[in-house]
């Protein structure tokens, strides 16, 4: 009798510690930002119209309905015809911030699920502070994902497209084109 209540709690512990083991992906952050030598103003002025990405590199064209209101849609054409499809959250132009989540990607074009990202604009006199921050679950959904869908593949790719947005912004604005 004792040893069927070891082996049962033996075969408990081994249940509990696969379970343990057995979880699925966890939800990625980052934070990316770059300083610019410009007034707020005028850098919201470039990244502040949810209908116009054309400050972010990969971005061919954008395409959308209902502005800069709360729900709004926009789709993203990049060069070589991929699309991206996103949708606004929050905006406030006072605050000079938004919010907004993708709602249809590839994962070969970003490999990441169920993303959402947060764009600011802050500063004083001629000196401004954009932060782009996104959250964020690799591409994979299931356990053992393949390197292209891991977490360290979501978290480059995101940051890469951070990092070139930023840049661009600051080459954009810096150069007054």
């Amino acid at each position: 009798m004792k040893f069927h209540l070891v082996a049962a709690a033996a075969a408990l512990l081994v249940g509990f510690a696969g379970a343990a083991e057995a979880h699925g992906p966890t939800r990625q952050k980052t934070t990316q930002s770059i300083e610019i030598n410009a007034a707020p103003d005028k850098v919201w002025t470039v990244i502040g119209n949810f209908q116009d990405m054309s400050w972010l590199p990969p971005v061919e064209k954008t395409e959308g309905a209902g502005g800069n209101d709360k729900d709004a849609t926009r789709t993203l054409t990049l060069k070589g015809g991929a699309t991206v499809k996103e949708q606004l959250t929050k905006y406030d132009a006072d605050a000079k911030t938004y919010a907004y989540r993708i709602t249809e990607v590839d994962v070969k074009v970003l490999p990441v699920s169920n993303y959402s990202s947060h764009i600011s604009v802050k500063g004083e006199g001629d000196k401004s502070t954009v932060t782009w921050q996104g959250a964020f679950y690799r591409g994979f959904p299931n356990n053992d994902p393949p390197p292209e869908l891991s977490d360290e593949a979501a978290i480059k790719a995101v940051n890469e497209l951070y990092q070139a947005g930023l840049a661009s912004v600051k080459e954009k604005v810096e150069k007054g084109s």
